[in-house]
């Protein structure tokens, strides 16, 4: 007959107490809340600040040094594209383009004349060339006086609004030297930049949203214009041009925009973020697996992709309406024998579903 040493005895008695508790505890089935998995429509969001700029934009200046005449606009004026703005002295110009018209039509007169008696005969063609010489000659004098002439009244390009006057009449200007402003406001484009690595998700007329604070945070829509054929080495992200509608005229130049876009449109499966179990670098979930008339879980890892708010997108891992474990997840592992007493939808709040299970 084998006899145990009091020590000995203690021990095992007390491991003989431990056994039917965790042999219990392996086979009793844990409350769980499961989520079934969904198929819904996803886009990517984009959030960015972007900076407005003019349809065009010029800064006017003459090309020559000369006294300002006349100024035929005012601060803030809206133009018209041709009309004249600015006017300089032209006297001098004016007369010469006299002379050289002048000269251009006598000279097109005796052209004329020999041309005629080349044709009876009576003179040579070589008189003929040299008359013809002599009104190229003057027709392209009288050309660049009248391009002279020109550049000493300045034109609006293009209509639009022009910004502050900088010269009064009277005033001697230079080449360079700012006049005024012309900006063509009916539309306005928006500069802002997006990581590269939304590139695939960017393309021409993807609708925007943008919004200023300075405007009441008052939401204009737009498209995307053009995308910028490089990515910024230091940043790593590209340049995005959109359009803006400016109909009303509430937009302006270097204004500050808040802009949202949406890209890359698809169908993607979701789960509630309660369901992931976070390990380092990888996300694992719990998966429902029917055992005959029980259920035990599985442990699976996923990849994730966009994050919502208390959802999130599953890449890889799991297939549409499998169940996996949402509340509960503390209390099981691979393997473990569950009990199902709610399912939620994402409509119902958690003491709602704790409640569905009491009753």
């Amino acid at each position: 007959m084998m006899r145990l040493h009091l020590p000995g005895a203690i021990l095992f008695g007390s491991l003989m107490m431990l056994v039917p508790p965790l042999m219990a505890q392996t086979t009793k089935a844990v409350d769980v809340i499961v989520q079934a998995v969904t198929s819904q429509p996803l886009e990517s969001r984009i959030e960015a600040l972007g900076t407005l700029r003019a349809n065009e934009s010029i800064r006017l200046t003459s090309n020559v040094t000369k006294t300002v005449t006349n100024i035929n606009f005012d601060d803030g004026q809206r133009v018209k594209k041709g009309q004249v703005l600015v006017e300089m002295t032209n006297a001098e110009e004016r007369a010469l383009l006299d002379e050289a018209r002048f000269n251009m039509e006598e000279a097109r007169k005796q052209m004329e004349r020999v041309r005629s008696l080349v044709e009876t005969r009576a003179a040579s063609q070589s008189l003929l060339d040299q008359r013809m010489r002599e009104y190229e000659s003057a027709h392209a004098r009288y050309l660049a006086i009248d391009a002279r002439l020109q550049d000493l009244h300045l034109d609006a390009p293009f209509s639009g609004v022009v910004g502050l006057r900088n010269i009064s009449v009277g005033a001697l200007v230079s080449p360079g030297d700012l006049i005024t402003t012309i900006n063509d406001d009916s539309r306005m484009k928006l500069d802002f930049t997006v990581p590269a690595i939304y590139l695939r998700s960017l393309q021409v007329d993807l609708p925007i949203m943008a919004k200023s604070r300075a405007l009441g945070d008052k939401v204009f829509e737009g498209k995307i214009y053009s995308i910028d054929n490089q990515i910024d080495p230091v940043t790593r992200a590209i340049t995005v041009r959109a359009l803006l509608p400016n109909d009303d005229r509430e937009l302006k130049q270097g204004m500050l925009m808040s802009i949202n876009l949406y890209a890359n449109k698809r169908e993607a499966l979701v789960i509630s973020e309660a369901a992931l179990v976070p390990l380092g670098s990888d996300n694992f979930v719990f998966v429902v697996q029917p055992q005959g008339e029980t259920f035990t879980v599985e442990r699976r890892q996923v990849t994730i992709g966009q994050r919502l708010r208390g959802f999130v997108e599953i890449l890889n891992g799991l297939d549409a309406d499998e169940k996996v474990v949402t509340h509960g997840l503390q209390k099981i592992r691979a393997g473990t024998l569950i009990n199902i007493t709610a399912e939620e939808t994402g409509e119902e709040s958690l003491s709602e579903l704790i409640d569905s299970t009491k009753s």
